[in-house]
């Protein structure tokens, strides 16, 4: 099996520190150290193409800059990376939404990847608009994807649903390719949608035997539809040349922590509607002892941040054995991230990408050969 890896643009700002944000959170002050800017977006996106990254996740809400505009800007600045942008299926048309995803195939070269988010924070969804309750809310994502793929198909679609209805859609123009779907969940109705709909379902970064339960109950359900999905996960990285080093800059991050923002931004997750959220929480309770939730994995980021808050943690050979343990469960797709974007992309490309290459585990998407030999310094 060949394992696949993303990695992140930062529209929410970019730092030497962790910046805060999501899930109804606002974005930390440490995201005016590096503002989102078309320029340095593009620069991570150059590097993570060049790296062997396949895409990019770009986030969404208020939090935020919207991830439609800025992943179609960006991309003008890249040949290959493709992106997988987050967007909310409430807050635009299905007929529009797969308008604009065709079009994003044909003016990319059929580089987008779709991130559904139903949106975990009633208040948050109400500021734009959307009064639905949680499982009102999936249960509209269900029949927006049962249009958006049909269209897809080619063809004429007329729904009476629940919460969407439409007569007599079709598309001048069907994307190719068709644009796969990833979307996590940890709710029972969630389970219900992946299991239908999307080609991955993403989890956050729970110890494995967590994760190992997701992913049976995923395939169970899919297998009454006949479906068999891929499964990826949601993680943060801190890789090293050795796991000192590693461990020290953990350790830096979390010295940053202002215990007054710790304290908000738990405040502000702990009402979130999201299981997945909750699942989060509870892996570090708000405290900043214990974070090591299993070895080489570190729950320190969520003190400040919402949705993924765990880091693989060590030495570049010590984040390759635990992605190793995560493949060996069942996960093919990595989306990563670490502080600062642009740096992290590097140590995380150069040091662990091609030990796995050495492994079999992986190959350069562009081909490109690559090794974890270092070749002595003959001067």
């Amino acid at each position: 099996m060949s394992l696949t890896f993303h990695w992140f643009l930062p529209t929410n700002g970019d730092s030497r520190h962790v910046v805060g944000g999501g899930h109804g959170t606002p974005a930390t002050a440490s995201g005016r150290d590096r503002p989102p800017t078309v320029a340095y977006l593009s620069q991570i996106a150059r590097a993570a193409e060049d790296l062997g990254f396949v895409g990019a996740l770009t986030p969404t809400g208020a939090w935020c800059e919207d991830a439609w505009l800025t992943t179609a800007m960006v991309s003008q600045n890249t040949e290959r990376l493709k992106f997988l942008v987050a967007f909310r299926p409430g807050f635009v048309s299905p007929t529009l939404a797969a308008q604009m995803a065709s079009t994003f195939q044909r003016q990319t070269g059929g580089r987008l990847l779709l991130n559904v988010v139903t949106g975990g924070e009633s208040h948050e969804q109400r500021a734009y608009g959307d009064f639905l309750d949680k499982d009102d809310r999936y249960r509209r994502t269900g029949e927006f994807l049962e249009i958006v793929r049909g269209l897809w198909e080619g063809k004429t679609v007329d729904l009476a649903g629940e919460h969407l209805q439409i007569e007599d859609a079709k598309l001048a123009r069907v994307p190719d390719p068709v644009p796969e779907v990833y979307f996590g969940g940890s709710s029972p109705i969630a389970g219900e949608v992946a299991a239908r709909y999307v080609d991955v379902y993403l989890t956050w970064g729970e110890p494995p035997a967590q994760v190992a339960e997701k992913i049976a109950w995923i395939k169970g359900l899919a297998a009454r539809h006949g479906r068999t999905p891929r499964f990826g996960i949601r993680l943060h990285v801190i890789t090293r040349d050795t796991s000192a080093q590693a461990w020290a800059e953990a350790d830096r991050l979390l010295a940053g922590f202002d215990p007054e923002t710790v304290r908000s931004v738990q405040a502000g997750l702990a009402r979130s509607e999201s299981e997945g959220q909750q699942r989060m929480l509870a892996l570090h309770g708000g405290s900043r002892d214990g974070l090591e939730i299993h070895p080489h994995l570190w729950a320190g980021i969520g003190l400040v941040r919402g949705g993924a808050g765990t880091a693989l943690v060590g030495s570049h050979e010590e984040v390759a054995e635990l992605i190793k343990e995560y493949a060996a469960l069942g996960i093919s797709e990595f989306v990563l991230s670490g502080y600062p974007h642009l740096e992290e992309a590097y140590w995380f490309g150069e040091g662990v990408l091609p030990r796995l290459a050495d492994e079999g585990l992986w190959q350069h998407p562009a081909g490109k050969r690559v090794s974890s030999v270092q070749v002595p310094f003959a001067g």
